[in-house]
């Protein structure tokens, strides 16, 4: 009888998570599904507890939608420095900076061309790309972000809000404001809208502190720095709020809420995450995130002042669909480079 000889078997390779992965990538999951229901509903009770105290529809759309959607951002960077992990902080403010610009605004001027109309937007543009170069000003030439570092940049935030108010406390007739207003349904009562607000934030804090623990654990899994991590999960998870206002808003004609939210939590990530990440755990900056993150930031932010500044007068600027496809073509460059140097 003849022996025939085995069927060689091909081993097919594949990652194999053990318990500990499974659990961080659901703590990652969960966090990000938590994180944008609180937000919205936390945005949503703060703006109407502003309207029942009488804020103008200006300042609510600056304020309490523009940098409330930027609390996740805060609560990472406090959790995150506060836990010794200020990598995943710094990844977090500077990889969400990018991804409202590149992504965001990429992808929503390809649903819709983004037409810019309000005054102050106009006038927030400049002070946006002035407090990015200031900050790196502040951290790129040391490599250190310091407490004094954070200290000035909280402060810059103060002062640049201060004014905005104050210049604009008389203003009704604004596309911003007309936009807060038009998309103010008024269904909520006080007492929900405190329900809202004070719901959604306790809610904000556990998923942050998940994503914190999740994002920081799958990275050790994997031998991914934590900045990587920072730049890509967490800053996508901490920027859909914004990516679902701004597409809603340029699909109901409200272009002022798509640009005024991502300038908005740009000017809060830069100032106020950042400085608070120094004020708590002043660290070293990652040699990536200089070379790498940070003149792209810089590159993006330059480009929409460019394109958005009115400078053939009021309502000529904007992001048309070939500009927002430049945008989204960078942001998956710029992913595709992260891919690559992480996995080499």
């Amino acid at each position: 009888m003849m022996r025939t000889s085995p069927v060689p078997r091909i081993k097919l390779w594949y990652p194999r998570m053990n318990d500990a992965m499974v659990i961080a990538t659901g703590a990652v999951v969960l966090g990000v599904i938590l994180l944008l229901l609180s937000a919205d509903r936390f945005v949503d009770g703060a703006a109407a507890i502003a309207r029942r105290f009488g804020m103008p529809p200006l300042l609510i759309g600056m304020i309490v939608i523009g940098f409330g959607s930027s609390m996740p951002e805060m609560l990472i960077a406090t959790l995150s420095s506060w836990e010794g992990s200020p990598e995943l902080a710094l990844g977090n403010a500077f990889g969400s900076n990018i991804t409202n610009i590149a992504l965001i605004l990429g992808l929503t001027a390809l649903i819709s061309p983004i037409a810019v109309q309000s005054s102050l937007i106009s006038r927030e543009l400049p002070l946006l790309t002035a407090i990015t170069a200031i900050s790196a000003l502040l951290l790129v030439p040391d490599g250190f972000l310091s407490r004094s570092d954070g200290f000035i940049l909280i402060v810059m935030f103060l002062v640049i809000m201060g004014w905005t108010i104050q210049m604009n406390r008389e203003t009704e007739e604004d596309a911003l404001a007309n936009s807060v207003d038009s998309s103010d349904k008024g269904k909520l009562t006080t007492a929900r809208a405190w329900i809202y607000l004070l719901g959604g934030l306790g809610i904000l804090i556990l998923s942050s502190h998940m994503l914190v623990w999740g994002g920081t654990n799958i990275a050790v899994t994997l031998g991914i720095s934590q900045l990587v991590i920072g730049l890509t999960i967490v800053a996508i998870g901490t920027s859909l709020p914004e990516l679902a206002s701004s597409i809603a808003a340029v699909r109901k004609g409200q272009h002022a809420l798509a640009i005024g939210n991502v300038i908005g939590s740009n000017m809060f990530n830069t100032s106020v995450v950042i400085g608070l990440s120094g004020t708590i755990a002043p660290s070293l900056i990652m040699m990536d995130l200089i070379h790498r993150d940070f003149p792209l930031l810089l590159f993006l932010t330059l480009t929409l002042f460019i394109m958005c500044y009115p400078w053939r007068g009021p309502g000529t600027g904007g992001i048309n669909r070939r500009e927002g496809g430049m945008l989204l073509a960078t942001y998956l460059a710029y992913n595709a480079i992260l891919f690559l140097q992480a996995t080499t």
